[in-house]
C-alpha cells in the first residue's frame, strides 16, 4: 500500500511557490494574493512583479532576469531558510514549465548529498496553483480543451529535439488537442513549423488553431486560424515567446455566430450521441 499523507496546511509556511496566472489581475487566485500578502520577500522575473502592480507594495523585491531560473530558486530557498517568509512567483501555473520543479530538484539534490544546504530541509513549502496560459486561451475562444489534451514545450534548451519530436508524434497519433509552450524565440524559429508538419500527418488541414499572445493582458492578441495556414511566414509575423499555440484534435470545430459576429472554437466530448 502507498503511504497516506496528511496534507493539512499548517501556519509555518516560509516559502510560497506561487502562481500568478496569465496576466490579468482578476485571474490571480485569492490564495495567491494571501501568500503574497503574508510574505516579506518576493522573488521573480521582474515583469511578473510589474504585472502584479500594487499587490507588491511594501515588499522586498528580488528580481533576476530570464536565464537565471536556478539562481531564483536558490535565492528563494536561502531567504526562506534565513527566516524570511518568501514568495517565489511565476506567471501562469508555477508547476507547469516554471519554477516549482527547480525548487524540488534542488531539495532532491540536497537529500542526495549533492548540495551543502541542510537548512533548506527545514523550509516549510506551500505550492499554490494558478490559471495557465492554455486555460486562458481556451476560454477566450470557447471550449477548445473540452476533451483530452496535452501540453508540449518546443524549447530544446533542456530537452533534446528528438524527444520533443517523439512527443508531438505521440500526441498526433493519440489525437490530443495540443498546446505548445515556448513555441519560438530569437534563436529558435523552426521548431513550431516542424511540429505543425508532424500534426498535419494525423489530422485535417482545416483543424482549428488558436494563436494567443499576451493572453489576458492589456495587449492581448488572439488569432483563430487553421493547421494548413500555420506557414513559416505566418509564424514569423504572429508568434513569439509570449505566445501560446493550441492545435485542435481531429474533431475540434470552429463555429461563427453571425448575429454577434463572434467566432468560437470547441472540442466535442461525445455528447452528440445523446442529443
Amino acid at each position: 500500500m502507498g503511504k497516506v499523507y496528511n496534507m493539512t496546511k499548517n501556519n509555518m509556511t516560509s516559502l510560497f511557490i506561487t502562481s500568478t496566472g496569465p496576466g490579468a489581475e482578476d485571474l490571480i487566485t485569492p490564495r495567491a494574493i494571501r501568500a503574497i500578502n503574508a510574505s516579506s520577500d518576493l522573488v521573480a522575473y521582474g515583469l511578473y512583479l510589474d504585472l502584479l502592480g500594487s499587490v507588491c507594495a511594501g515588499k522586498t523585491r528580488h528580481e533576476l532576469p530570464l536565464g537565471k531560473e536556478i539562481e531564483r530558486a536558490r535565492l528563494a530557498l536561502d531567504l526562506a531558510a534565513s527566516g524570511k517568509v518568501t514568495a517565489l512567483l511565476s506567471s501562469g501555473d508555477i508547476g507547469i514549465y516554471a519554477m516549482a520543479t527547480l525548487v524540488f530538484e534542488l531539495l532532491d539534490r540536497q537529500l542526495q548529498g549533492k548540495e551543502n544546504h541542510p537548512e533548506w530541509l527545514d523550509v516549510e513549502i506551500e505550492v499554490i496553483p494558478g490559471i495557465s496560459a492554455m486555460q486562458a486561451g481556451a476560454s477566450a475562444v470557447g471550449a477548445m480543451l473540452g476533451h483530452d489534451f496535452c501540453t508540449i514545450s518546443l524549447s530544446d534548451l533542456l530537452t533534446p529535439w528528438e524527444t520533443i519530436q517523439k512527443r508531438v508524434h505521440s500526441a498526433g497519433e493519440g489525437d490530443f488537442v495540443v498546446s505548445f509552450y515556448n513555441p519560438v524565440s530569437k534563436k529558435r524559429d523552426w521548431q513550431l513549423d516542424q511540429a505543425c508538419q508532424i500534426l498535419r500527418g494525423y489530422r485535417p488541414a482545416e483543424t482549428p488553431v488558436l494563436v494567443g499572445r499576451q493572453l489576458s493582458r492589456d495587449d492581448e492578441q488572439i488569432v483563430i486560424t487553421t493547421l494548413a495556414e500555420m506557414t513559416p511566414e505566418f509564424v514569423k509575423e504572429q508568434v513569439d515567446m509570449f505566445t501560446l499555440v493550441s492545435v485542435g484534435n481531429s474533431e475540434s470545430r470552429c463555429i461563427y455566430n453571425h448575429a454577434l459576429q463572434k467566432e468560437w472554437v470547441y472540442t466535442p466530448r461525445g455528447y452528440r450521441k445523446k442529443l
